[in-house]
């Protein structure tokens, strides 16, 4: 069967709409694990993920962890209650900034395995907490988020 001149066209917009289609598929399936708004210290090691890639750390800052050095250097840990992660920041950390509370990290792991943070985001008042920590930690069954709204 031969097929005309409109059928021809159609065919082959088809054929490109299916490609395009084949495409961007791929492309979100490549990029599936990436489109995260952060990984919990769990989420870095079960992921293996590569020095140098740049990622967000969310969770809390572990108690008794943080340390303060000179020219603005600061030392902590980030933690989700069932692995935590040590966070190298040099600058001015945000005044909310407190340990047991909800913060992110944004920055690379190191070849130690160490998380160097270019910026860090803290909470912005004390009954609030980055929706993405707090889901993270209601799937871990640590969340404490009701109470604290109610003691404060």
């Amino acid at each position: 069967m031969a097929l005309g001149r409109k059928g021809k066209r159609s065919v082959v917009i088809g054929i490109g709409l299916a490609g395009l289609a084949l495409a961007v598929g791929l492309v979100l399936y490549a990029l599936n694990d990436t489109i995260v708004f952060f990984y919990t210290p769990s989420d870095v090691a079960e992921k293996s993920i590569k020095a140098g890639q740049r990622f967000r750390l969310g969770g809390l800052v572990e108690k008794g962890s943080v340390v303060k050095g000179a020219d603005a250097k600061v030392g902590f840990a980030i933690t989700d209650t069932d692995k935590s992660l040590k966070v190298s920041y040099q600058g001015v950390l945000p005044d909310l900034f407190r340990e047991g509370e909800g913060v992110i990290a944004e920055g690379r792991l190191d070849e130690t395995g160490q998380f160097v943070a270019d910026s860090v985001l803290a909470k912005h008042d004390e009954k609030y907490m980055p929706p993405e920590v707090a889901d993270a930690l209601k799937k871990k069954g640590v969340w404490r988020g009701e109470e604290k709204a109610g003691g404060s």
